[in-house]
């Protein structure tokens, strides 16, 4: 082809693109959107003509409940399916407002008299209620706190065929009558209602309701995420949208089942936990158990019918850190369970133990790899001196016998290594031992951890010895009080060795099928008093990973969401953790929280004013403003406020 011949076919095609161009410019919006053709020769539906045939059958609202509830009103018929609805909103002016609502007093006051004639008392008893309220709309039209609308509400349903047309005719006024909002179908005015429900702004259904300010805003199908789950406990109302929200922490829907809440002080933390606690025991058979650094969850476990064991220096319990429990896990390869037990792991566990304490409050930088290397080497020495192998067995002492029946299940356990049985192998070691670079680090093991032995009357000694209690299975709640303990580092000292001990008593007593495993939660209050030990956020850390497995939520409560923020490896705890909820922030932290769980300038300003009780819960990707309501008879056990438990304790007397 010749380049004259090629040139005249390019300014061939520019001229056929502007022309088109030309065309579209020279359109209306109604000529853009017009389909190749409508049959309206039938009454009740429409054919759509195009390149594939539907048919359109149009509605309007004809009657509404006495009372709207938003977002209940048009949600159904909003979300049908493959529907369009248009609704136009007329304001009315207030005279004539007045004088129609005038009228209305009028005759409903001359029906009132009627019926009080014929001793209709219940029909007279409505119609003063009704006068009562039109006297009331119109007080307020005339003060100007309200005003009155005009609306028309239309719909219109497509379909690929007729019966699916009547089917979904059907169910559309079905799903509607719920609300008590009824709909009938355009007869012999399809066209008009299809046009009415067209982008072009012309009404020609003149069907009108009238609605006040607060009615007219249910119609909006503005919303608010849909947060909650269908089964759950009520932990709340969506301040939005006045719905209860219902949470089920073990959700098939969550990622995880672990929780944060973080607020500042005398937001609602505590009793937010405890309405949580209450009422997943009593609803769904959840237990729970908290480690509890204030003492507020006493009486919570009183209430419950719980165990409450308080760990103090006054106090007769032990916690021995050498515990260690067989799990029951599934097979891989056959997916039968089987009991294993891994002292490899208590060993790493006890260690990490062993030296937060070895660090103590002033968190020593004597305490190095060579420390930890003597530490762990003595402590793996204690299990194997017991026989206590990765055999499940030799747990139990040897009878000489074969057990079988109900004599297996009472057989005897060995007794555990101890702090002190520890401490006593680190001195005979020392002896021994005559090399200077571990004489060091023997000489300062003897001296710190004298404090933890009982042998030596150590102040902390409440760790050295057996321990003094199980954590049953099927208890509603258990409480581990530390609040008696010295808070600087007996309290975090606490924290790191019970978690330890409830993973092997509480947790991994837990089956990995869900079918038999128990739902069951800890709790961790005031866990900002972790994170300046490595050690203990590392075992929050691995615990939040791994609680899922074994059916168990991990909650964390802290006032000090910044302490989180600042130390990035105890960032895991909140991206292992798929529930959130903040209540109330302080001005000073809000930026980190914004920053962290990308909030909007809304919700970070709410935060900041919101009222105790008040907060932001995020599920997943969710997100709702909520209102914790405790019931009067929950505040007897959930309120932590000395001021009102007193009154609530006069008002009891009083009674």
């Amino acid at each position: 082809m010749s380049k004259k011949r090629k040139q005249q076919e390019l300014e061939k095609q520019n001229n056929i693109q502007e022309e088109e161009v030309m065309t579209l410019k020279k359109q209306s919006l109604k000529d853009l959107i017009a389909p190749s053709g409508i049959d309206a020769s039938n009454i009740d539906h429409l054919e759509i003509i195009s390149s594939v045939k539907r048919y359109a059958r149009s509605f309007y609202v004809s009657t509404l409940p006495r009372m709207a509830t938003f977002p209940l009103l048009f949600r159904d018929m909003y979300l049908f399916g493959d529907i369009n609805t248009s609704i136009y909103i007329n304001p009315i002016a207030e005279s004539r407002s007045q004088n129609e609502l005038n009228k209305v007093i009028n005759e409903l006051e001359t029906e009132r008299l009627v019926a009080q004639d014929r001793g209709n008392i219940n029909r007279e008893s409505n119609l003063a209620q009704k006068r009562y309220e039109a006297e009331q709309l119109r007080d307020e039209i005339s003060a100007g706190f309200n005003k009155m609308y005009e609306a028309s509400i239309v719909s219109t349903i497509f379909s690929y065929n007729l019966d699916d047309l009547d089917r979904l005719t059907k169910m559309l006024a079905s799903e509607m009558s719920k609300s008590l909002v009824g709909v009938k179908s355009a007869w012999a005015m399809q066209e008009e209602a299809f046009q009415s429900n067209l982008p072009l702004m012309n009404n020609k259904m003149k069907k009108t309701h009238s609605f006040d300010r607060r009615s007219m805003a249910t119609v909006f199908p503005f919303v608010t995420s849909d947060v909650g789950h269908p089964t759950g406990i009520p932990l709340g109302f969506n301040k939005q949208t006045g719905t209860p929200i219902l949470f089920d922490n073990f959700h098939s829907s969550l990622n995880n089942y672990n929780m944060v809440i973080f607020a500042k002080s005398g937001a609602g933390k505590s009793v937010t936990m405890k309405t949580l606690i209450s009422r997943s025991s009593v609803l769904m058979g959840i237990e729970s158990l908290a480690l509890d650094a204030e003492g507020e969850y006493t009486i919570v476990a009183e209430s419950l019918g719980g165990i409450n064991v308080v760990l103090g220096p006054n106090s007769k319990t032990i916690i021995n850190v050498f515990d260690i429990e067989p799990e029951i896990v599934k097979d891989e390869i056959t997916g039968k369970e089987k009991v294993v037990l891994s002292v490899e792991n208590k060993v790493e566990d006890v260690t990490q133990a062993l030296l937060t304490m070895a660090r103590g409050s002033t968190r020593s930088t004597d305490v190095n790899e060579l420390t930890k290397q003597i530490i762990a080497e003595s402590v793996a020495e204690e299990y194997a001196a017991l026989g206590i192998t990765n055999n499940p067995e030799s747990l139990y002492e040897d009878t000489g016998r074969e057990l079988r029946g109900r004599d297996a299940l009472y057989r005897n356990k060995k007794k555990m290594p101890t702090i002190g049985s520890w401490y006593r192998r680190i001195e005979r070691k020392a002896e021994n031992d005559q090399n200077e670079d571990y004489r060091f680090h023997y000489s300062y093991l003897l001296k710190v951890m004298k404090q933890y032995i009982r042998e030596y009357d150590g102040q902390m000694a409440y760790f050295d010895g057996q321990s003094t209690f199980e954590l049953l299975d099927g208890a509603p709640f258990i409480n581990l009080d530390i609040s008696q303990l010295e808070e600087r580092f007996a309290r975090p000292l606490a924290q790191q060795i019970l978690l330890s001990w409830i993973w092997e008593k509480y947790v991994k007593k837990n089956s990995e099928d869900k079918l038999k495993a128990r739902k069951k939660r800890v709790i961790v209050d005031e866990a900002w008093m972790l994170l300046p030990y490595p050690e203990a956020v590392d075992f929050l850390n691995t615990m939040a990973r791994r609680a899922r497995k074994r059916n168990v939520s991990l909650a964390i409560i802290s006032q000090r969401f910044q302490d989180f923020y600042e130390k990035p490896e105890a960032q895991a705890v909140l991206t292992s953790s798929d529930t959130k909820l903040f209540l109330a922030q302080d001005k000073s932290e809000i930026e980190q929280l914004k920053e962290v769980f990308k909030l909007s300038e809304g919700e970070a300003s709410f935060l900041i004013t919101c009222t105790k009780g008040e907060g932001l819960l995020k599920v997943g990707s969710e997100t709702a403003i909520l209102q914790i309501r405790p019931t009067e008879k929950e505040f007897e056990f959930v309120e932590t406020n000395l001021n009102k438990l007193a009154q609530m304790r006069r008002k009891k007397v009083g009674q």
